[in-house]
């Protein structure tokens, strides 16, 4: 088969997939509209769970991805599998290992993964203290250029159906240096800033998991009825947002605790698992890695940031199990958290409990889990893309 033809099966499949997912959306009633042995989404923390149920099932069925053999270890092909920057390094490591939704055959794919790892370029190209990422820029520009001519797939699309993923904070910086890369291909990033360039309709927001074993922690904490701080947190003086908070509410309320360091004798897990509320400040960039870690504690999460977008957005609808605070709204939060009724919290902390199981990083990998999670993110974005409507 030509690979025009090849493409025009590929495509006439993808639009099948998009109106089953459409039909399924117009079920507005709680009753599931498709079977599952594992699970089946329900409730109000998906946007419209029918839809989200179908769309996965058409994903499991239907979605390839190709990953470029070219690059060497350890820029290329590897990541880290531990502390702040793993889901970069496990989402490589998946990949790699041809399990789930790879293909050999690049003409049967319908995204094509760039697999190389910021994280390791800045350990590897990156002088610290220099400010001299040239070395970065040289790596990119050149796998891009390699890939470009070697193969058809980037110039067909200008690298629309082309994915990259990255967990560190020049995650977005480094595809700067392809304007391609910056503006059209699908970038999956935990630093997921719509001030910095993030596109919420073909960029996807990677959850920030910090884990230092490859288990994962105990989940879950005190009862509700138990849990006795209205808001926790600690964490150092990492960026603007946390120079607010700590300004604004160090070691000033018994109900909003917040620490630049936990006092001896008190446990930073404890705590997560016994408050109501988990702040979660932005940094030095808008991620947190402590948004994952309240919702394992089952700790409703409090998002302090401006301009971040959550993973999983398009699926689910975070207002429901999170609370949302602006920047200038920190001197402000108690009120905030107090405003909300008890019937209300517990409401949202049920929801939490319900969300954990799409942010969990299990080895291998299970359906629904944060790996089937962010791969899902990719399948909606490609389904967004009509490849030949780009060669017109």
């Amino acid at each position: 088969m030509s690979s025009s033809s090849q493409l025009e099966k590929l495509e006439a499949s993808l639009g099948r997939a998009r109106f089953s997912i459409r039909e399924a959306a117009k079920v507005r009633n709680k009753t599931p509209t498709h079977q599952d042995p594992d699970y089946v989404p329900r409730g109000p923390i998906y946007r419209n769970p029918n839809a989200f149920h179908r769309s996965y099932l058409e994903m499991e069925k239907l979605f390839k991805i190709y990953v470029y053999e070219e690059g060497e270890v350890p820029i290329f092909h590897d990541g880290p599998c531990f502390h702040m920057y793993l889901t970069e390094g496990r989402f490589i490591h998946e990949m790699e290992k041809g399990k789930l939704y790879r293909t050999t055959d690049p003409n049967q794919a319908l995204v094509y993964f760039l697999p190389f790892s910021v994280v390791r370029m800045v350990q590897f190209l990156y002088l610290p203290d220099t400010y001299d990422r040239n070395g970065l820029k040289l790596a990119i520009i050149d796998y891009i250029n390699l890939i470009a001519h070697k193969h058809p797939f980037w110039n067909r699309s200008l690298g629309a159906d082309h994915f990259m993923l990255s967990c560190h904070d020049w995650g977005p910086f480094t595809t700067t240096f392809v304007p391609h890369l910056f503006h059209k291909s699908i970038r999956v990033l935990c630093n997921a800033n719509t001030s910095e360039g993030f596109n919420p309709n073909k960029d996807a927001s990677l959850p920030e998991i910090n884990l230092i074993t490859s288990e994962i922690p105990r989940l879950g904490g005190q009862p509700p009825s138990k849990r006795s701080t209205l808001a926790f947190f600690a964490g150092g003086l990492h960026g603007h947002i946390r120079y607010l908070l700590l300004n604004e509410w160090k070691g000033k309320d018994q109900d909003v605790q917040v620490y630049e360091k936990v006092p001896q004798r008190v446990s930073y897990e404890k705590m997560m698992k016994s408050s109501k509320f988990c702040l979660c400040p932005s940094g030095y960039e808008v991620a947190s890695p402590r948004v994952v870690e309240a919702i394992y504690a089952e700790c409703v999460p409090v998002l302090i940031s401006d301009g971040y977008i959550p993973p999983f957005s398009d699926v689910l609808d975070w207002k429901l199990f999170s609370v949302q605070v602006p920047v200038k709204n920190i001197s402000d939060i108690k009120n905030i958290l107090m405003s909300i009724s008890n019937r209300q919290y517990l409401r949202m902390q049920r929801r939490v409990k319900q969300v954990q199981r799409h942010f969990l990083m299990n080895g291998p990998p299970k359906r629904y889990d944060v790996f089937h999670m962010i791969v899902h993110s990719v399948w909606l974005r490609r389904l967004n893309i009509r490849i030949q409507d780009l060669l017109t």
